[in-house]
């Protein structure tokens, strides 16, 4: 494998398992932080680079594709150097992402921002397919959404920060004139504030890539353990003996499915908020808010896990509850309106239905991982892989969103959720449980 001092997940004393836990738990704080501010990047650039809805969700499509393309040779990776090199070989992809912000920023390029954002998924992927399985099999298998909540605490706790932080650095109170002045203004003189606008990234950005060349070195180390994912105890090993591919598996491809679906429904819900907020007449610096309600929410929905599972009820069960809620809130958000006050924001209920999926989706993802790894084995890095493959619904459902926008209204494209929960309601119910195609 490369690595000395490889352990089984038992074999750990508790104070390393806390100790695990927590360096985990600072991965996934970054893994929000780089994420959730994509929220507010969408309606910066649609600004600062004259985008149509569609081409502003390219933000999206950029920084999640890289999934579907990376996370595959990432289990290879970690099987040769570990989980520990890995991360931090992810951790210096992503500070190359963040210093590729300069030039774009500096020619006002859209493209060279968007091959920033695909570096910063890459080295993203890498961190999630090792964090993702690691954290699974860090303890008993039936707390495992309990830790993953735990986990997803610290993803959201970031995404609430990200979007204000970068709002607070980049936008200022006098924007809501210039972004009404832009139309009036002749072609050099937009351009001309426009690259001005468009440069306040550099500062952010230039400091996120040392901190994640920081991060990088500090992991590789830290105390962290290694796994041993490649050994199968007796039982699983003779229930997978006949097995040469993780596609042999029913549960955890259809589980890949399930997590593609999961993360677009999330990432809508989250990254098309300040949009919807927009056609309401709510200005940018108003609505920059709204996605930090919708991670509140999820998080509200973590600590109801850690509370509820397993002792009140099992994982399973709250994949369900989740996912059902989820199709109810969809369709209130297409079905039901009437403007109200809310928060000190007067706008139309239905982007509150948005919001509260933040909670519906909560432990959607800490359910659906121990289910498709389940009885996995030696094969589990290359399942974690797969799954991890499927947050490329983040780059694609925001695109076939934006599309329907586009072509209708933003309201009517948020049918896209409809489908989605359904089929999570499947997995939930039935398809976890199928073991032979």
């Amino acid at each position: 494998m490369g690595v000395s001092n490889v352990k089984t997940a038992a074999s750990l004393t508790k104070r390393e398992t806390i100790v695990s836990i927590g360096i985990i738990g600072v991965l996934f704080f970054m893994f929000g932080f780089v994420s959730w501010v994509n929220a507010i990047l969408i309606p910066y650039f649609k600004i600062a680079c004259e985008l149509t809805n569609f081409q502003s969700y390219l933000v999206t499509f950029a920084f999640y594709i890289s999934y579907l393309v990376i996370s595959m040779p990432s289990s290879y990776l970690l099987k040769n150097k570990g989980f520990k090199n890995g991360i931090m070989i992810g951790f210096f992809i992503m500070a190359f992402g963040a210093f590729m912000f300069i030039p774009a920023a500096l020619t006002r390029t859209y493209e060279v921002f968007l091959v920033g954002l695909f570096s910063l998924g890459a080295g993203l992927a890498i961190l999630q397919t090792a964090a993702n399985p690691y954290v699974t099999i860090l303890g008993p298998k039936e707390r495992a959404a309990q830790r993953i909540s735990i986990m997803g605490i610290c993803n959201k706790a970031a995404g609430i920060l990200a979007p204000l932080i970068f709002a607070t650095v980049v936008l200022r109170a006098t924007d809501s004139d210039l972004f009404k002045n832009l139309e009036m203004m002749d072609v050099a003189q937009r351009s001309q504030e426009l690259d001005v606008f468009i440069r306040r990234v550099i500062a952010p950005y230039t400091v996120l890539g040392f901190i994640l060349v920081g991060l990088g070195l500090l992991v590789r180390f830290s105390p962290l353990p290694e796994i041993d994912t490649e050994h199968e105890d007796a039982d699983v090993a003779a229930a997978n003996s006949s097995k040469n591919s993780i596609f042999q598996f029913p549960h955890l491809i259809l589980g890949a499915i399930a997590i593609f679906l999961h993360v677009g429904t999330q990432i809508i819900s989250i990254d098309t908020i300040i949009g919807y907020a927009g056609s309401m007449d709510i200005d940018l610096l108003e609505a920059k808010v709204f996605p930090s309600y919708t991670l509140f929410l999820t998080i509200v929905g973590y600590l109801c896990g850690i509370v509820l599972i397993p002792k009140v009820m099992s994982q399973v069960t709250a994949l369900r509850v989740c996912t059902i809620l989820g199709l109810i809130l969809s369709l209130g958000i297409i079905y039901l309106n009437g403007d109200i006050t809310l928060l000190g924001h007067k706008a139309d209920v239905s982007i509150w239905f948005i919001v509260l999926l933040g909670f519906a989706n909560s432990l959607v993802w800490a359910g659906i991982w121990p289910l498709a790894l389940s009885d996995l084995g030696r094969f589990t890095k290359q399942g974690g892989a797969l799954l991890i493959m499927g947050l490329c619904g983040n780059a694609i459902m925001p695109m076939i969103y934006g599309h329907y926008a586009d072509v209708f209204d933003l309201r009517t494209a948020y049918w896209v959720l409809v489908p989605c929960y359904l089929y999570l309601i499947f997995y939930a119910v039935k398809g976890h449980k199928i073991r032979k195609w």
